[in-house]
């Protein structure tokens, strides 16, 4: 098993301790084997050296709410693109993913089985995944594709095999639709607890599922060795249902307010903010053909989206970065991290969002999310520091190496 011996780089560990200086990183095979003052480390000769040349290490970056299966394209477009299109397409959002020094996600809804095992069996390159497979919504509710017209037009395709559709009401419907999108093989279940920005007959304070329901749909995932539950939530009230409810993580959080705040403290839940959602409809309205009401909703809660998120940061709630790619373009993930610090995060907060607490948030914190030693090889390296302009790590240029298991995906330095 051959070793990379990383020199001549700040070191930032994802824990949130201070940069440190003067340290060399080592892999062996798929794990991390030192990280520590080069002083203590005795150079072997079998070592592949990589010179950071000044540049920074960092755990690669996990985006804990993404889409893989889709970038957000013109109705047209989609109307006239053959269904196995999208896997073709999904390749390459894979890739740009992995190349902007994001090595692990959380897909929110859309992506099947046989794409993760594509990518663990080496036939397409990209980051590690986390399935939901569907999300779960109500009739009429976010996720539901029927239009006032009374077509049925989904942004992305469902009930074909591998992934089943996720429309439900009822505690024994919702049930049964969690029992099969475990069957289907998600790693984490996906539920819309309020109506969104880009669904046509709802809206994001609109409240989605009953407590029962959010409850049912808990249960389930407990009786599966624990499989949490990650919610689509975005009005106060939908909110404190799932947390209530004992949901692992808010997805948005737009309108969170204090009694929220306070639930999710005391329940341990996270905040998976997505600041770049709403900003990204808004930039790509024309060039998307976003709908009138996308674009109207996300002026109404762009401002907001950043008063709840201080309001959870101030708090002491559990951030962990995600973005919502596949709004937007793959591989622009990490500029959520400049929208969280402009929302009022700490620059170091950002990071540790982005690698520790994306990690604890999936459950992989013993594997990922930390440059320690016996953890996987997932670790990239920047141009420059990132505390002094997180802006930077938007520049894909500048994320110049990326590791994911010990195996090299980009070499730019």
């Amino acid at each position: 098993m051959g070793k990379t011996l990383i020199k001549n780089a700040l070191v930032i560990d994802g824990t949130g301790e201070e940069p440190k200086q003067n340290q060399v990183v080592v892999v062996e095979g798929e794990k991390i084997v030192y990280v520590r003052e080069g002083s203590g480390y005795q150079v072997t000769g079998d070592e592949q050296v990589v010179d950071a040349e000044g540049g920074t290490v960092l755990p690669g970056m996990i985006d804990t709410h993404v889409h893989m299966m889709m970038e957000y394209s013109p109705l047209s477009q989609r109307l006239t693109t053959p269904f196995s299109y999208m896997y073709y397409q999904a390749e390459k959002y894979l890739e740009n993913t992995l190349q902007a020094g994001v090595t692990s996600v959380r897909d929110a809804l859309g992506t099947d089985l046989g794409v993760k095992k594509a990518v663990e069996d080496g036939l397409i390159s990209g980051p590690r995944l986390q399935l939901s497979i569907n999300a779960l919504t109500i009739t009429g509710g976010h996720g539901d594709g029927t239009q006032l017209s009374g077509d049925v037009m989904d942004i992305l395709p469902s009930g074909h095999r591998g992934m089943p559709d996720g429309r439900c009401d009822g505690v024994s419907e919702v049930r049964k639709k969690t029992r099969e999108m475990l069957r289907a093989g998600a790693e984490v279940i996906k539920v819309h607890a309020t109506g969104g920005v880009l669904s046509p007959t709802d809206h994001p304070e609109f409240t989605q599922f009953s407590y029962d329901e959010l409850s049912a749909i808990v249960e389930e995932g407990k009786f599966r060795k624990g499989v949490k539950v990650m919610a689509h939530a975005q009005g106060a009230e939908g909110i404190k249902n799932a947390v209530r409810a004992g949901i692992h993580s808010i997805e948005h959080g737009i309108f969170i307010d204090d009694e929220a705040v306070e639930l999710m403290l005391e329940n341990g839940t996270y905040l998976v903010p997505t600041l770049l959602a709403p900003v990204s409809v808004l930039e790509t309205a024309d060039e998307k053909g976003m709908p009138q009401s996308a674009v109207d909703k996300s002026k109404e809660v762009i401002e907001q989206h950043r008063v709840s998120f201080k309001k959870a940061y101030d708090a002491g709630v559990k951030i962990a970065m995600g973005t919502d790619a596949g709004v937007m373009k793959h591989g622009t993930n990490l500029r959520e991290l400049a929208l969280m610090r402009d929302a009022g995060m700490e620059a170091m907060d950002t990071i540790v969002a982005s690698t520790k607490t994306a990690a604890e948030c999936m459950g992989w914190e013993d594997q990922v999310g930390t440059l320690e030693e016996g953890k996987l090889a997932d670790l990239i390296i920047v141009k420059g520091n990132p505390l002094d302009d997180l802006e930077s790590l938007a520049d894909n240029d500048n994320i110049q190496y990326v590791m994911k298991d010990g195996q090299v995906e980009k070499d730019i330095i």
